[in-house]
């Protein structure tokens, strides 16, 4: 088969490729625009993919003619990856703030406006002009388009690092507070991080040399291989703890003069259903919703109660009576259960939050403080 055969066939697989990815974009676009849970980070999620899918659709059509009438559309979605790293920046923020898109976020589409401005003069290139941009193009003349190739890359790395930093500070604050944080710990924004690593060393490495294999086909089959796996895990994601909630009631300060005259009933009502036979704090995932409905009070009085009568947040409460139920069982000499069996049986559901939330309040270790209380 001769060898131009050959590389229509390979142009003709990449460009299937490519349609049905944008067609899979599209339809996930609007589950993730309709979707309920975390809605205001899944709109944007959804504006994202949405733009992925017209990039790909656009890519594939032009690649397909290979007709100068399309390259001014190639062109321009060629800008789209400065939107991809501030995207993904803005979803996660939304994401854990459980807030959509706000005003003063357009500052993470400065660098898309720039670039746009930057490349004002090909869009709006006479017809003659862009047919000889697109043949030189289609001949492999490299220096098209590579002048913004590194601002590019450092731009788009540079917003995936910082969303990266903040699910960190996320994640440490949350096993902080809560027992049930490994699975609300966002792993599928790792996962979203590392394909868009890939995406941007394919696209370094077919930028600095000529690496048989390594070109402009493959690296939009990484970004359509990406749109299936952001498909995967968005729409299997659990619910997220908005921070600004956290944050309020950690930051809630004790102020006596404000308590209810149903105080003393409502810590009463709550010693019983803790400290009682339903030892309710050994339930796994336990949400102050589900303690405010079986003690028959207004949520935000239970809360308001933990705070100013019990100390500390709503978290602090249900962890200090779980590391205090394991204690118990580590002092008890006839328990030979393991670490892990006493901290599931007492509430906690993960090794890490069990760890930290049983150092933090005794200042040791519990592997140590069994050893200790052993020894006596």
């Amino acid at each position: 088969m001769p060898a131009s055969a050959i590389a229509n066939q390979a142009y003709l697989f990449w460009v299937f490729v490519y349609i049905a990815a944008a067609v899979q974009a599209a339809l996930l676009a609007l589950a993730l625009w309709r979707r309920p849970i975390n809605a205001e980070a899944n709109r944007v999620l959804a504006v994202w993919v949405a733009l992925t899918g017209l990039d790909l659709l656009v890519k594939a059509v032009y690649w397909d003619s290979l007709s100068p009438e399309w390259f001014r559309a190639y062109r321009f979605v060629a800008l789209f990856p400065f939107l991809y790293g501030s995207l993904f920046y803005v979803y996660v923020r939304a994401l854990i703030e459980a807030s959509g898109f706000r005003l003063r976020d357009g500052v993470h589409l400065l660098g898309f406006g720039v670039m746009l401005a930057l490349n004002a003069h090909v869009l709006l290139m006479s017809e003659q002009q862009m047919q000889a941009l697109s043949a030189r193009w289609v001949a492999g003349e490299k220096s098209i388009g590579s002048w913004f190739d590194v601002p590019l890359f450092v731009y788009g790395l540079s917003y995936v690092a910082a969303a990266l930093v903040r699910v960190h500070r996320y994640r440490r604050r949350l096993r902080e507070r809560r027992s049930d944080a490994d699975r609300l710990s966002l792993r599928w924004i790792d996962v979203m991080a590392t394909c868009q690593v890939v995406i941007w060393a394919i696209a370094t490495t077919q930028w600095l040399a000529v690496v048989p294999g390594i070109d402009y086909r493959l690296l939009f089959g990484a970004v359509a291989a990406w749109v299936c796996v952001v498909g995967w895990f968005s729409l299997g994601q659990p619910p997220v703890v908005s921070e600004p909630a956290a944050v309020v009631e950690e930051n809630a300060a004790p102020d006596p003069a404000d308590d209810d005259a149903r105080f003393p009933a409502v810590e009463a009502r709550l010693s019983q259903l803790m400290l009682g036979d339903a030892a309710l704090y050994r339930e796994p995932a336990l949400t102050i919703g589900q303690v405010a409905k079986r003690s028959g009070y207004p949520e935000y009085l239970v809360s308001a109660v933990i705070n100013r009568r019990f100390g500390g947040t709503f978290w602090d409460y249900i962890n200090r009576l779980r590391v205090e139920a394991v204690r118990a069982c580590l002092a008890d000499p006839e328990d030979a259960r393991t670490l892990l069996d006493i901290a599931y049986d007492c509430g906690f559901t993960s090794k890490s939050t069990f760890n930290a939330a049983f150092k933090r309040q005794v200042g040791e270790t519990p592997s140590s403080y069994r050893k200790t209380a052993a020894a006596m």
